[in-house]
């Protein structure tokens, strides 16, 4: 195990005036589930890649374990990657895809027969061993995949979208498995993913990338209560934090009808600014005195539902869209017209020209 650091690590293509990745400043503590997230090209995957050494770091340095390995090449790294596509041998069995790495290297085949029994056990793939990957589910094949990785017993383990090719259902079930074994084992490991409930539900942190640029790196319950700007708290939550665009008035921000009270330390002396209001879909409450919405879908999910629709910030022709998660058997229709306020004390305020977060 070791820790790893990327110290103003840079990617700059050929032919490109923006980084891939921009200076690229991130510690990965020692035994840490790390999760890069993004919106595709943001640049995870090639910060992935750069710490494999697949691909060059133009500036800045890399560590693993405190040794400095930015111009190693990837075998002198001790890291294991599992890649989205599996990267499997089909001619091979599934014992012979697991420990293949391990006999180029010059291992016995005794040292390699029980790493790898000891791997299939812990991924429950005794009974495949003597099976192709054409004969494998496309969860079994993944699994084959974490074996492969698992035998080498690296100081890093890098995962770029493994669960990607896999059904909702088994994805779900195969995260689980994947952090289970992460935490049984105590290996570093980077994931990169673009799904961020995956991320969410996963990483010790997670590091957010928006075109090459990290915006905030912090636990899951962090980024979800204290979003650094309006890109994160729009990325983080499903569905979506609803954003207004309001004014601020005394301890109050104005949007339409709908008057929110707001910290003092939040919006001091923005009164007559412009601001955005982040509420999250699922903090806000059915009240009769609240601003109507009209309602244009209903998505029903048993224990509760979610309703979208549009709120009218007063001037003509301008509305908002807005999710709103609402309780069980509330009966609401699409084409109704409902009334809800937001929690003042889960409300989110950003900087309307920056978008970075106003207040402590």
């Amino acid at each position: 195990m070791a820790a790893v650091s990327f110290d103003s690590a840079t990617k700059l293509y050929p032919g490109t005036d923006v980084p891939a990745v921009d200076s690229l400043d991130l510690e990965i503590a020692d035994g840490e589930f790390l999760v890069l997230v993004g919106p595709s090209g943001c640049g995870k995957s090639t910060s992935l890649r750069m710490l494999a050494g697949l691909e060059d770091v133009d500036y800045g340095r890399i560590r693993i374990g405190g040794t400095d390995v930015t111009a190693l090449p990837p075998k002198e790294r001790d890291i294991a990657m599992v890649f989205q596509n599996y990267a499997l041998y089909p001619h091979m069995t599934v014992a012979k895809n697991m420990g293949f790495a391990l006999e180029i290297a010059g291992m016995a085949k005794a040292e390699i027969a029980t790493r790898v029994a000891e791997a299939a056990k812990i991924l429950d793939l005794g009974d495949y061993l003597d099976r192709k990957p054409k004969a494998l589910s496309g969860g079994q094949r993944q699994r084959v995949a974490m074996g492969r990785a698992i035998v080498r017993n690296p100081r890093v383990f890098l995962m770029d979208e493994p669960l990607s090719n896999l059904d909702a259902k088994l994805r779900v079930q195969t995260r689980t498995q994947i952090s289970q074994l992460q935490r049984r084992l105590g290996t570093t490991t980077v994931y990169v993913t673009h799904d961020q409930v995956e991320a969410m539900t996963m990483g010790d942190r997670v590091a957010i990338l928006k075109a090459g640029v990290l915006q905030q790196c912090d636990t899951p319950k962090a980024l979800y209560a204290r979003p650094i700007n309006r890109f994160v708290a729009g990325f983080i939550g499903s569905p979506a934090m609803n954003f207004f665009e309001a004014t601020v008035a005394d301890d109050h921000a104005v949007f339409g009808s709908l008057t929110l009270p707001v910290p003092r330390d939040a919006l001091a002396g923005l009164t007559g600014s412009a601001v955005t209001v982040g509420a999250r879909p699922e903090h806000w409450r059915l009240a009769e005195d609240g601003v109507k919405v009209n309602v244009d879908v209903v998505e029903e999910l048993g224990s509760d539902g979610y309703i979208y629709g549009r709120i009218s910030s007063g001037g003509p022709g301008e509305e908002a869209q807005i999710a709103v998660r609402v309780p069980e058997n509330s009966a609401i229709s699409k084409g109704d017209v409902v009334s809800v306020l937001p929690e003042a004390d889960r409300l989110h305020f950003f900087a309307a020209d920056t978008g970075q977060r106003l207040g402590s």
